[in-house]
């Protein structure tokens, strides 16, 4: 970062080596002395030298001919398997069996359009995936569905029906995603050909499995949330505004909440009662998608799945003490869509959160809200809302004043700790979601798809623009980073300053810490 403090001794010189184009000969020498330090070694070389192509062949053939040196790290599995070895069929193969276990994503691309189907390579994948705790592959869900469509031996739909048994929360959200993935439109009249016998022949035979409480879970939570998400369409024949918030309140009160039912965007926590005040139609007139509060108690999977499985058997006194308030009692807001597509948020969301993920592994302090959306069937979705957070759009009608006199307002002047503590976590979130919208070509980035939190954080919301797409046609006008005046000014009102200087500082560092992670994202994004 060009900072004379932090150079030491002799840096230059490992720079200088490091950039220079080397032979394939040079290449290899370098390799095999790696290798004879310690194999290791020179696994992690190609992550650590430029002009790596010779690195790799030649750690690929040095771990393809030496698999007992290396079956014990997982990053070396990457150069042991290739399109190639698995294509004809290598006897080596068999090395994979034992090989340590990589990550769910990895474990999944092994029925991805990636590599070629192969018996050993499936064993290994299913292998690594149940050696996970079952509730691990929540966050993995629409992947492992999507898996089924490249599963020609039957593997990921034998582990698929395995996992639902282990866990019956897992087997909702696979439900829910199957459901969605059934089809390719919004309306669900369009049935995908290449999905839609087996992922109705799976979500089936996961539901006629199902007996006594797990049964009884399962009816309770789909017919909770299908109350809740039918308001949707009793709301939407009436006029936006009075008349559809009235319909929107009556709807919600009818809804009786029963122990052990949860939102699915929030499965760690069970819905103890409705705010019946909270129903809100959102700005749609067409599509009709509202706002509801609930008061959920935070217990984790375990202790909900429980729960829920005992609650069928309590007396309507023990169910009294579960709805009697709790330490653990939150509020929980979220947004219920009909006619809306949101399983592109959902992988925005997922990369968002293994970029958070990774910053944390590498000790930077940046702040991510990776808030959760979960795909229910097709046009449907629920949203969790951010807490404690106003768009920018809805700060500027209570005010019509700038983000940083906002901040002053709010936090006070420049000089008290308020607003320094506010300053600190705005640049940390700004280098954050800077870099994350950069990397993704995140568009639609318009006042209401920014919020700010109570603790000064920014935090981007709706991911429906991505990539190669934008509003309007793709008319390409919208910026890679979205970086107004005013954000410049609350971080310092110029780029010579110390915190405009370190929000950069903060953004290179991010950019560094997830370069290896694009590998997944363009895996998630299949």
């Amino acid at each position: 970062m060009s900072r004379p403090e932090l150079q030491i001794e002799g840096e230059a010189d490992v720079i200088a080596w490091r950039s220079k184009a080397r032979s394939d000969r040079a290449g290899r020498d370098i390799v095999g002395l790696a290798w004879d330090i310690s194999p290791a070694l020179a696994v992690y070389l190609p992550v650590r030298l430029k002009n790596t192509e010779q690195i790799v062949k030649e750690v690929s053939r040095l771990v393809q001919l030496n698999p007992l040196e290396v079956f014990h790290i997982a990053d070396a599995l990457q150069y042991f398997v290739k399109i190639d070895t698995i294509l004809r069929d290598a006897h080596e193969l068999v090395h994979m069996l034992t090989w340590a276990r990589v990550s769910p994503v990895r474990a999944l691309s092994y029925f991805s359009r990636q590599f070629p189907p192969h018996p050993i390579t499936a064993q290994y994948a299913v292998r690594v995936l149940e050696s996970y705790p079952a509730d691990a592959v929540l966050f993995y869900i629409p992947q492992l569905v999507q898996a089924v469509r490249h599963d020609t031996m039957g593997y990921a739909t034998e582990f698929i029906k395995n996992v639902a048994k282990k866990s019956q929360v897992v087997a909702h959200q696979l439900i829910w995603n199957m459901q969605t993935n059934k089809y390719r439109d919004e309306e669900g009249h369009q049935p995908d050909p290449d999905l839609f016998d087996t992922l109705d022949a799976l979500s089936n035979a996961i539901v006629s499995s199902l007996s006594g409480p797990a049964k009884q879970f399962y009816e309770r939570e789909f017919d909770f949330f299908k109350r809740i998400t039918n308001i949707s369409g009793e709301i939407r024949p009436y006029p936006k505004g009075p008349e559809r918030k009235r319909a929107c309140l009556e709807a919600l009160r009818r809804i009786q909440v029963e122990a052990g039912c949860y939102l699915p965007s929030n499965p760690e926590a069970m819905v103890i009662n409705i705010d019946y005040e909270s129903g809100t139609p959102m700005q749609s007139a067409a599509k009709a998608p509202f706002l509801a509060r609930f008061v959920v108690r935070r217990m984790g999977i375990k202790e909900l799945e429980q729960t829920a499985m005992l609650a069928s058997n309590q007396s309507s006194e023990d169910q009294y003490v579960l709805a009697s308030h709790s330490e653990r009692d939150t509020i929980q807001a979220a947004i219920f869509k009909v006619g809306d597509d949101v399983r592109q948020d959902m992988l925005a969301l997922q990369v968002i959160a293994i970029f958070k993920n990774v910053f944390q592994q590498v000790g930077l302090d940046l702040f991510l809200f990776p808030y959760r959306v979960v795909a229910t069937s097709p046009g449907c979705g629920v949203i969790e809302c951010v807490p404690n957070a106003k768009s920018r759009d809805q700060l500027g009608r209570q005010t019509d004043f700038g983000m940083y006199e906002y901040f002053i307002k709010k936090y006070g002047d420049e000089s008290t700790k308020e607003f320094q503590n506010a300053r600190r976590n705005f640049i940390k979130s700004m280098a954050a979601y800077s870099v994350i919208g950069f990397l993704l070509q995140i568009k639609d980035r318009h006042n209401g798809n920014i919020m700010l939190d109570t603790e000064g954080n920014i935090i981007h919301i709706d991911f429906g623009f991505m990539f190669e797409s934008s509003p309007g046609g793709n008319l390409g006008f919208e910026p890679h980073i979205k970086l107004t005046d005013e954000m410049v000014m609350v971080m310092g009102g110029k780029m010579e300053s110390d915190p405009f200087r370190w929000y950069t500082e903060l953004c290179i560092q991010a950019y560094l810490a997830v370069r290896y992670v694009q590998a997944y994202s363009s895996y998630l994004s299949e």
